[in-house]
């Protein structure tokens, strides 16, 4: 193995791994920007509000999206045994 194919192998798992999580993380992100607008407007000031609404948030849209985190994750697999 060379180092241009390691360099290469490491590229591939990051963007995987980026692009596997960027939903996950986008959901969560919007459902904290409403509830602290929501917040902000209520002037509610508790903590428990912000994080169960985006962990059921990011929990559901895990369940929703496992079939292709499963296909983009063979895909990476069958590319890195091919080289």
């Amino acid at each position: 193995m060379t180092v241009e194919q390691a360099i290469e192998i490491i590229r591939e798992s990051l963007l995987t791994a980026l692009f596997i999580m960027t939903p996950i993380l986008f959901v969560g992100l919007v459902v904290g920007l409403v509830v602290s607008i929501f917040q902000a407007v209520t002037q509610i000031q508790e903590q428990t509000l912000t994080f169960v609404p985006k962990i059921i948030a990011m929990a559901m849209t895990l369940m929703v999206i496992v079939p292709w985190i499963g296909m983009r994750l063979i895909e990476f697999t069958m590319r890195m045994f091919e080289m």
